[in-house]
């Protein structure tokens, strides 16, 4: 496990992970530009109400790909079998 020195909102923070750095830098960049994109159409929000908004930001996004990651294996799915009993 090592540590990575990321940078967030100009805060500095130690990261222990068994993640490589570069993954570890990457997801911070991410979390970076999501509060930044926050704080730049609500100048006088506060650090805690930005983080919560970009962490909804973030879960949204996870929840929209994996509903679409689910559609495309069914889909998947059901190709596949309609194209097996084709076979039978």
């Amino acid at each position: 496990m090592g540590s990575v020195e990321i940078n967030i909102l100009g805060q500095h923070y130690t990261i222990k992970g068994d993640a490589s750095e570069e993954h570890i830098k990457r997801l911070a960049a991410y979390v970076d530009e999501k509060l930044k994109e926050i704080h730049a159409a609500n100048p006088n929000i506060t650090p805690l109400k930005a983080s919560i908004l970009a962490s909804l930001n973030i879960a949204d996004e996870l929840h929209r790909i994996r509903d679409a990651h689910e559609t495309a294996a069914r889909n998947i799915e059901e190709k596949t079998n309609a194209l097996t009993g084709l076979f039978d």
